[in-house]
């Protein structure tokens, strides 16, 4: 049985999640996507829906055992074999408008270490994701990604499994430290928005990137937009897809990437840690990947579709990031995306690009979708309009604009 303590640190996030994250409407249907270690944060997620007025709450348990046992026994054909009762799950939820969240706590981080690299990138229902990727362009859902800390996770983070630490790290970065945590992320979600609505009226032809291993330039779309932390559904209802989030984020041109770039932090892929990550790009393409571990897991991802290998995000933070400045890796993507700026190669979104024909030219469309951290204080990012002068967007972790 959990510590009271504990229980009542996992009621105050699951509240949050709720409240904040998916903000769940009376009469939703709500589906919570987790491993099944993960399940006391589950049961009090459903708790706290059924007291927003939820209608049915349904998890959706994963074990990552079985997919082990996939990657080392199971058919080729099978890797990114798309179950139709989860394709029927993802069609329900659109079609009754559900909310949708998910929880993000691995308490086995080295469970597919050692597994064939391309193995385990292959192993997930591709055309599953590619649904999921639909949906939140299509702004179908209220959804959200919460953190469920455990023992393994913090041993991963601190070297010993400190669930007293791990939870004051997550507590500050999504604000349950704060007397009014409700207030606290309104102000934060309005400086946000401020800064994101400052780099749409530029217009930023190019964003260039300058920093150790680091010489890069990639496009923007004429009509590419810069958006915060909040979204709002297709049927109106406002939610924070990530907790914690400190990014502004824009889509870029497919077609328009050029130079080296070098990852500022060591990443996690279903399992496998990417460390010292480098990139190479020509002509909008990833044409070359090293890294001192797990460069095989990425070279397969990039193998999922023919798009996989263009850039489908451009993501700024600076250091006022709430997750920055605890001065942690966490080899959990959900926190340490937002402790840095970052990237993602693969699918765009099509809501940071306002143009139709701007879309269908440059936007990329794929069935991966993964994130890296490329910033801190030794990378310099600037803007150009049109071939004009570099203009400083960040500047020793700091944002010049806005």
């Amino acid at each position: 049985m959990l510590a009271m303590d504990e229980q009542q640190r996992i009621e105050r996030l699951a509240q949050l999640a709720v409240e904040v994250g998916a903000n769940v409407q009376k009469g939703q249907l709500v589906v919570v996507a987790c491993l099944v270690e993960n399940a006391p944060m589950v049961r009090e997620i459903a708790r706290a829906a059924y007291r927003a007025g939820a209608r049915r709450v349904e998890p959706e348990y994963i074990d990552r055992h079985l997919t082990k046992a996939l990657v080392e026994l199971g058919p080729e054909e099978s890797l990114e074999y798309a179950a139709p009762w989860l394709m029927n799950m993802f069609d329900t939820l659109e079609a009754e408008r559900g909310a949708y969240i998910q929880v993000s706590g691995d308490p086995d981080p080295d469970l597919l270490s050692g597994l064939p690299g391309d193995r385990v990138a292959k192993a997930r229902p591709k055309e599953v994701f590619a649904k999921w990727i639909r949906m939140v362009n299509d702004r179908a859902v209220n959804w959200t990604i919460v953190p469920a800390p455990t023992p393994a996770w913090a041993r991963q983070v601190f070297g010993e499994p400190d669930m007293d630490a791990l939870w004051n790290a997550v507590e500050k970065a999504v604000r349950l430290d704060s007397p009014d945590p409700v207030a606290a992320w309104r102000q934060h979600l309005a400086r946000l928005r401020r800064l994101a609505d400052a780099l749409t009226a530029m217009r930023f032809d190019s964003l260039r990137y300058v920093g150790p291993g680091t010489d890069f330039t990639v496009g923007l779309l004429p009509s590419s937009r810069w958006d915060g932390a909040d979204t709002t559904t297709a049927f109106g209802v406002g939610h924070v897809p990530n907790l914690p989030t400190e990014e502004i984020f824009t889509s870029p041109d497919r077609r328009r990437a050029e130079g080296r770039l070098r990852s500022t932090r060591p990443f996690d892929i279903r399992g496998t840690i990417v460390r010292d990550l480098e990139l190479e790009f020509h002509d909008g393409r990833i044409v070359r990947v090293n890294a001192s571990s797990g460069a095989e897991v990425v070279r397969a991802e990039l193998e999922t579709d023919e798009n996989a290998n263009r850039l489908g995000e451009l993501a700024l933070v600076d250091g006022s990031s709430e997750v920055g400045k605890l001065g942690l890796t966490f080899y959990n993507t959900l926190f340490d995306e937002n402790a840095t700026s970052h990237i993602a190669y693969g699918a765009g979104f099509t809501t940071a690009v306002e143009d139709e024909a701007d879309r269908a030219a440059g936007l990329n469309e794929s069935a991966a979708h993964t994130d890296f951290m490329v910033g801190g204080p030794d990378v310099e990012i600037s803007g150009q309009k049109g071939g004009g002068a570099w203009v400083p967007i960040l500047r020793d972790n700091e944002f010049q604009i806005g």
